[in-house]
């Protein structure tokens, strides 16, 4: 069976590379190189997948092509790369799933550095994990003779992000890293659950401090996009979610990210819809003056466009519902 795979390339060292140079990339990877794209044809069967087709490339059409790969097996997460526009392994993409109007298209993630054709360089991966520092830290007294003994219920919270396989998916398509490189990152802040909420570990509190700071677990925007790219179901949104529980029940709420969430919850529960209007400064912090006038721009660009929130804000009828709501959930926004 033939198959049209559209490979987007990127050599530094080659000039004036033979194929359909792609047009720049739209925010947020308009820093991204731009690919030279080229077309080939393989004869592969119906279950093939898309990691078949480059290495019957790169074997029997052009020996240049640069591809990562490892185990074939969707274990080492190696093959990780853009599959028609999201980040997924090529060795578990089958090609019948991901042809569309007769093409695969498969190059290097925008938002990753690009080495050369469809290997990215996955250091700042690397340093997301290092940065979370990824170990347990000894309690004291260290148990003298014997393992530490931990209950089975604690441990199976943790199962969900054990099956990671640090393929870098989930940071290849995470919106807030391509706005903001120093973002934490979904993979990273995954692994930093995994070691918070690990009752061996003694710097439990000293760890959801330093993840509630700029660049950590509130600065994900709840895209959802590496629960979609994840092949192994870890779902980080699932344990970023996790993490801001904890750290707000350890006490580190002076951040615009729990502002944000009292403020939301506050004005739902008080009128049953958003205030837009104040929703802003309450997160950044009323009296955080310096914070606010940052945001004069955007304010006047939305006054623009008439998209400014109404001054006025009413509450909804039936009101007492909403209320009613708010006390059965219970909790911070009781």
């Amino acid at each position: 069976m033939e198959w049209t795979i559209r490979v987007g390339r990127y050599n530094p060292e080659a000039q004036n590379m033979a194929g359909d140079v792609g047009p720049p990339y739209p925010p947020p990877y308009e820093a991204a190189p731009t690919k030279v794209y080229q077309t080939f044809t393989v004869d592969l069967p119906e279950h093939a997948v898309v990691l078949d087709a480059l290495i019957d490339i790169r074997e029997y059409q052009d020996e240049t092509l640069v591809v990562r790969c490892a185990c074939r097996s969707a274990i080492c997460g190696s093959c990780a790369m853009w599959i028609n526009g999201h980040a997924n392994l090529a060795c578990k993409s089958k090609l019948k799933d991901f042809t569309k109007d007769g093409v695969t298209t498969v190059e290097s993630p925008p938002s990753m550095p690009v080495i050369r054709d469809l290997v990215c360089d996955m250091n700042p991966f690397w340093e997301k994990m290092r940065k979370v520092s990824p170990w347990l830290e000894n309690k004291q007294p260290v148990p003298q003779g014997e393992e530490y003994r931990v209950p089975n219920a604690s441990m199976e919270n943790l199962i969900q992000e054990v099956a990671c396989i640090a393929c870098g998916a989930c940071l290849m398509d995470c919106e807030s890293f391509a706005i903001n490189p120093d973002f934490t990152g979904p993979a990273a802040l995954a692994r930093a659950y995994r070691y918070a909420d690990d009752p061996r570990d003694a710097r439990s509190k000293e760890r959801l401090e330093e993840y509630s700071g700029p660049d950590g677990i509130w600065d994900c925007t709840h895209c959802f996009e590496c629960v979609q790219r994840c092949p192994k179901g870890v779902a980080p949104l699932d344990q970023i979610l996790k993490l801001r529980h904890m750290a707000v029940d350890a006490g580190f709420t002076n951040n615009p990210g729990t502002r944000h969430a009292d403020a939301f919850a506050e004005s739902v529960r008080g009128s049953g819809r958003l205030n837009e209007l104040t929703l802003l400064p309450k997160s950044l912090g009323l009296f955080n003056i310096a914070a606010q006038l940052k945001t004069l721009p955007s304010a006047f660009n939305m006054l623009r466009a008439g998209k400014l929130p109404p001054i006025i804000h009413h509450k909804i009828p039936g009101l007492e519902r909403i209320k009613n709501i708010f006390k059965r959930v219970g909790g911070r926004f009781q």
